[in-house]
């Protein structure tokens, strides 16, 4: 059975190649996403990290190479049904401009599911929003938008989740909640969950798997142990150790 028809895989990549006006962005030989886990991908700015979000998201279709979702491999327009499998909160979310409870309840009405008012109001609990659900997002802090985004995707409960710095420029308090958020979504619905992060810190809170991206490649991608106490390249270990490697 190859990697990308093994029913413990959702993501598999295959020499895939992301280009921008000429420019090599994203060059992966291979990676698997396994079912159910959560997989940080870290590294510096400019290193790939969203751009691979974004394939991942099937925004961004591959220039060469190939993408497979539960073993099927996705052209460049993914069917709707596939799409609606993965949410994504994006570092800088766009939201719209009325109550927070009208934002959660987006996607489930652009899906065509019917509303359910419990399930919206047990998301906005779980994320420390009951009492705001009629509040315009425009009074929101920059904490409370981040987890009105992040409600919106848990409500969906869709089998991947997309996380491109979920918590960056949050305080401790807001950083702390979302994380446990996240650790609690992945334990009640077996999602997979790949989470984007320049903190090294909950990538090894939080992740069974870590990978390390430069220049658009993999590094390493390892159980999250061994990437940060047993790495076999020398680039790894002086990233996690704070060294520059870029």
């Amino acid at each position: 059975m190859t990697a990308e028809t093994n029913n413990q895989v959702l993501y598999h990549i295959e020499d895939l190649q992301k280009d921008y006006r000429g420019h090599t962005v994203l060059q992966i030989e291979s990676l698997s996403i396994h079912r159910n886990e959560i997989i940080a991908i870290i590294g510096p700015s400019g290193s790939g990290k969203s751009t691979l979000l974004r394939v991942l998201n099937f925004l961004e279709p591959p220039t060469h190479g190939k993408l497979y979702f539960d073993g099927t491999a996705i052209e460049d327009v993914p069917s709707m049904k596939t799409r609606r499998r993965v949410t994504t909160v994006f570092q800088n979310p766009q939201l719209l401009n009325r109550s927070v409870k009208a934002n959660v309840e987006f996607g489930l009405k652009i899906r065509g599911l019917s509303e359910n008012h419990n399930q919206v109001m047990q998301t906005l609990e779980r994320v420390g929003l009951a009492g705001l659900e009629q509040s315009n997002t425009s009074s929101l802090s920059g904490g409370e938008l981040q987890r009105v985004a992040l409600a919106r995707s848990l409500v969906l409960n869709t089998e991947a989740l997309l996380l491109d710095e979920p918590t960056s420029n949050l305080d401790p308090y807001n950083t702390s909640l979302i994380e446990s958020l996240i650790t609690e979504h992945h334990k009640m619905h077996n999602s997979t969950i790949v989470l984007v992060t320049h903190n090294l810190f909950q990538a090894k809170r939080l992740a069974q798997r870590c990978a390390l991206m430069l220049d658009g490649k993999l590094v390493e991608v390892a159980p999250t142990n061994s990437f940060f106490e047993k790495s076999n390249d020398k680039r790894v270990s002086a990233f996690v150790h704070g060294d520059m490697v870029y």
